[in-house]
């Protein structure tokens, strides 16, 4: 099946053919279009209607070209769904169903927690981007298991995004991590552990080398499923190579690449709340990855998010040493089509550059003609 109603590339400022239905949700304030998305998609999930959501938006353009495995599982392409979007996992059926080859769902806490005070996320819709301060707003780990006995093992890989509640003393933080890996062990295909999200006050405390070592090494212990950890894209390039370092050398098995960032210089319109996400952050993650693939690549999962909106953008990530990566802000912008069109462009990159498979393609930047990794 082909999807037949791409949307123009919003990214770079271009026009984008937004449905009648898309106009309507971007009329809305943000937190209501997406509870009015999230609405939709349940609808839209159902084992009734679900092949009628796969028909309009899932492409089975290159196929055998992005599919490929990693830690233990099928990715049938390499574009994830970030956290953030379902908090809940109440929409997995229906994000899977729209194209992506792997999902992130959370980020969840022990507790249920509210989180910040409303308005707490915004559009800049001229530049393609987002700025939110939702404060892990969820229905606690215990209810995310609920959900995941009905949808749990999905169609995709499945990740759980974990983080701490806002109330919780950063010297207990471990406690939070490990009662949430407990209660979801057996529901998902891995965890990510978020140290990074600056709407949690001192969570990014746990991004030092002391921190992080404990509390990867306690996660480690606690599970086999696979365990990334989250890095904010506001550490410089020498802390965020010795935090990812430390990581992978306590046992994480990779790096997710980056989380929203408050440094506000990025965009002069920002409203100086919560972190930036979307095209304002393509750039700085790009640079992030490129800096941690000179010692990772090849040593643990490089995950790269920030500021994809295309299939070129994607395509420089893998070549850059990313294995996967990972998308939100632009499905704001550019309505479910994205994922389509995305596999569709990527599949078309590696044909034209003679790559028979994705996993030619990872890390091709890193190498030379004789097949060594390249300095940086």
């Amino acid at each position: 099946m082909t999807i037949n109603h791409h949307n123009n590339r919003a990214g770079d400022g271009g026009t984008v053919r937004l449905s009648w239905a898309h106009r309507l949700l971007l009329s809305f304030p943000p937190e209501t279009a997406h509870s009015l998305a999230m609405i939709a998609l349940r609808l839209a999930q159902t084992p009734a209607t679900r092949g009628l959501l796969e028909t309009r938006y899932r492409t089975d353009t290159g196929e055998q070209l992005l599919q490929r495995e990693l830690l233990g599982q099928n990715f049938c392409n390499p574009i994830g769904l970030a956290a953030g979007f379902d908090k809940d996992g109440i929409v997995i059926p229906g994000m899977a169903a729209l194209g992506f080859g792997w999902l992130e769902v959370g980020a969840v806490t022990p507790r249920p927690q509210r989180g910040n005070p409303r308005p707490r996320l915004f559009r800049h819709t001229a530049a393609a981007s987002l700025e939110n301060a939702m404060g892990f707003n969820n229905r606690g780990c215990h209810a995310l298991r609920k959900r995941l006995e009905r949808f749990y093992p999905a169609a995709v890989p499945l990740f759980l995004n974990l983080g701490k509640n806002h109330d919780t003393p950063n010297a207990e933080a471990l406690e939070d991590y490990l009662l949430s890996i407990e209660v979801l062990d057996d529901h998902c295909d891995g965890f990510v552990l978020n140290v990074s999200s600056p709407n949690t006050p001192r969570l990014r405390d746990l991004q030092r080398v002391r921190a992080i070592r404990e509390l990867v090494r306690g996660a480690r212990a606690a599970t086999d499923r696979p365990v990334l950890v989250k890095l904010s894209p506001d550490l410089d390039a020498s802390e965020a190579r010795e935090v990812a370092n430390e990581s992978v050398a306590s046992g994480a098995d990779g790096i997710v690449l980056a989380n929203t960032s408050t440094d506000y210089r990025l965009f002069p319109g920002a409203r100086k709340i919560g972190g930036l996400s979307g095209r304002v952050l393509r750039q700085r993650s790009m640079d992030l990855l490129e800096a941690l693939a000179g010692d990772l690549f090849g040593h643990c999962l490089l995950v790269s998010v920030g500021g994809i909106s295309s299939g070129e953008d994607v395509y420089a990530r893998l070549r850059a040493g990313a294995n996967l990566v990972q998308l939100y802000s632009a499905l704001v912008f550019e309505g479910p089509g994205l994922v389509a069109r995305i596999q569709e462009d990527l599949a078309g990159l590696l044909s034209r550059d003679g790559f028979e498979s994705i996993d030619e393609v990872i890390g091709a930047d890193l190498k030379t003609t004789n097949g060594r990794r390249r300095a940086t």
